[in-house]
């Protein structure tokens, strides 16, 4: 007698068999045939690059430019050098939205951070270096350029290492501790035929930018005046801090947060200050400001008799803010130096009313922008938008700044010869 089950168990395949084909007849035969897709939803390519034509009208703010990464193997390497909480909370990260640059090693004198870092970020065992073992880069072609990330009293050496090692150089603002550290540095990169930028965000960032072009093409009439503010706090404890220590910072809030009101002075109306006027304190009998300052108030005057009032000081709580007034408007920007977060207002007249109108831009990460734009210099063969001189240029007007505050007299300067006297071409970020 047959066995029921196995009666039952083939039935079913067969029955199964036949479903299957019967539902793969089934759904060939009620396939769609579907509208031909235009223009708009395609795109189209261009040199390399996918375009999609307007798919919004005047009205709406056009999208920006997709995003066009080289592929890996055309990036330019980099190795980061010192992995503090600048290198860790922004820069490293940064790399991810780069579309022209990599990392390819790692430099630090903590042997289980940068095995913890190299582990995080996939860099191999062989491209750890220790400082010890920094001038060996020459030895790794992946490595075509480094990002220091140093006290400040350390960037002259790293950039003379790496310059004899055939790497360009990207390195963190302030340039170094004086302007004559800074001169050897640019001369060691230029005897060694290796590119030196230094690392001014703001210069890369998009809101600063913006408001950069309405200085330049006098949307607003005249410039006539800037009020910047960059202040923020040090711990109790802050002393034991590199910053806190001349020889390594060069100075207390003027070089590490101060600059960024100097420097962007500088870029809005790519003039050179004429005239400096400056004040400086420091709470007496506090260990944090036994070789460094507290506080900085200094007022910049340039050619075109704008003046700029700044502010820094590692005693107030944290605001970065800026605020320019021109003949026929204010512009206004909270958060105009932090890492993200910008701003822009800008207030004037309309008809027989006040306006205010709130700029929203796309803005790339400003660490990305950066690097993009080393790596383009790289490639291009070009001189980047904040070479060598750009830094050497704030650190001589920072010590006319400390110049002043110790005489109480204002210290005058050559006006420069020329817009934009110590930058090169204009970067090209994407906003």
């Amino acid at each position: 007698m047959p066995d029921k089950k196995a009666i039952d168990r083939r039935s079913l395949l067969k029955l199964t068999s036949v479903g299957a084909a019967g539902a793969l007849i089934a759904s060939k035969a009620s396939a769609q045939t579907y509208p031909s897709p235009s223009s708009v939803d395609v795109g189209h390519v261009k040199d390399g690059k996918v375009m999609f034509d307007p798919w919004r009208s005047p009205a709406d703010t056009p999208s920006g430019p997709l995003p066009a990464p080289l592929p890996p193997e055309q990036r330019v390497g980099f190795a980061i050098v010192g992995l503090g909480r600048l290198a860790l909370e922004q820069i490293l990260p940064a790399f991810a939205e780069s579309k022209k640059a990599k990392v390819v090693a790692l430099v630090s004198g903590t042997p289980d951070k940068l095995e913890a870092v190299a582990a995080q970020y996939g860099i191999k065992k062989e491209a750890c270096y220790s400082y010890d073992a920094f001038d060996t880069i020459k030895d790794n072609p992946e490595i075509k350029a480094v990002y220091i990330v140093l006290p400040n009293g350390m960037h002259r050496e790293y950039t003379e290492r790496a310059a004899k090692a055939g790497k360009h150089v990207l390195c963190e603002k302030p340039m170094s501790i004086n302007s004559a550290e800074a001169k050897k540095m640019i001369d060691s990169c230029k005897a060694a035929g290796v590119k030196l930028m230094i690392a001014y965000r703001i210069q890369y960032e998009a809101y600063n930018l913006r408001l950069a072009e309405l200085v330049r093409q006098k949307k607003f009439g005249r410039l006539v005046g800037i009020s910047a503010i960059n202040v923020q706090t040090v711990a109790e404890d802050g002393y034991k801090q590199w910053r806190h220590k001349k020889a390594m910072s060069g100075g207390g809030s003027l070089p590490d947060i101060g600059l960024y009101l100097l420097n962007t002075s500088r870029f809005m109306t790519g003039e050179e200050p004429v005239e400096i006027m400056a004040t400086m304190y420091s709470p007496p009998g506090d260990p944090r400001y036994k070789e460094v300052e507290e506080t900085v108030s200094f007022t910049l005057r340039f050619a075109s008799n704008v003046i700029a009032n700044c502010f820094t000081s590692y005693g107030a709580r944290d605001d970065k803010h800026q605020r320019l007034n021109f003949e026929t408007a204010v512009a206004d920007m909270p958060n105009a130096y932090q890492y993200e977060g910008q701003k822009l207002a800008i207030t004037s007249r309309q008809d027989d009313a006040t306006s205010e109108a709130n700029l929203t831009l796309h803005a790339p990460n400003q660490f990305a922008a950066e690097i993009d734009h080393m790596a383009s210099c790289v490639i291009e063969d070009r001189i980047p938008r904040t070479p060598g001189e750009e830094g050497m240029q704030d650190h001589i007007l920072m010590e006319a700044i400390y110049q002043s505050a110790q005489t109480g007299q204002p210290v005058k300067l050559q006006p420069a010869p020329k817009l934009d006297a110590f930058r090169g071409p204009p970067a090209e970020i994407k906003m």
